[in-house]
């Protein structure tokens, strides 16, 4: 009996060896599942690549966009600061009134 279980063992280890390593498929990958699998594969590049540029951007447009409103503040404050002083006048031409224009007679 030892020897038949003996047997038995030998023969059930060469079957699991046998069914375990790994043998060539008889199979074939067309040219559609094939740029199927690269679009895949590209598609996912592509949203992990962007996917890392959007967190990499987000702290440097918030910084762009905070300057960008320091800017537009400092630039009304100046506004209102230049609006509360007259103009200084640029032409040497006497300012005549609307007036005053309309009431002369026409001559023909």
């Amino acid at each position: 009996m030892n020897r038949s279980l003996n047997h038995v063992l030998t023969i059930s280890s060469i079957a699991c060896v046998t069914l375990l390593l790994p043998h060539a498929a008889d199979a074939y990958v067309g040219p559609g599942a094939g740029l199927s699998l690269l679009g895949a594969l590209w598609a996912l590049i592509v949203a992990i690549a962007a996917a890392v540029a959007f967190i990499v951007a987000w702290p440097i447009r918030r910084m762009r966009r905070r300057k960008r409103e320091e800017r537009e503040l400092a630039a009304a404050e100046q506004q209102a600061e230049n609006a509360a002083e007259p103009a200084p006048r640029t032409d040497s031409r006497p300012r005549t009134a609307p007036a005053q224009e309309a009431t002369e007679p026409r001559r023909p």
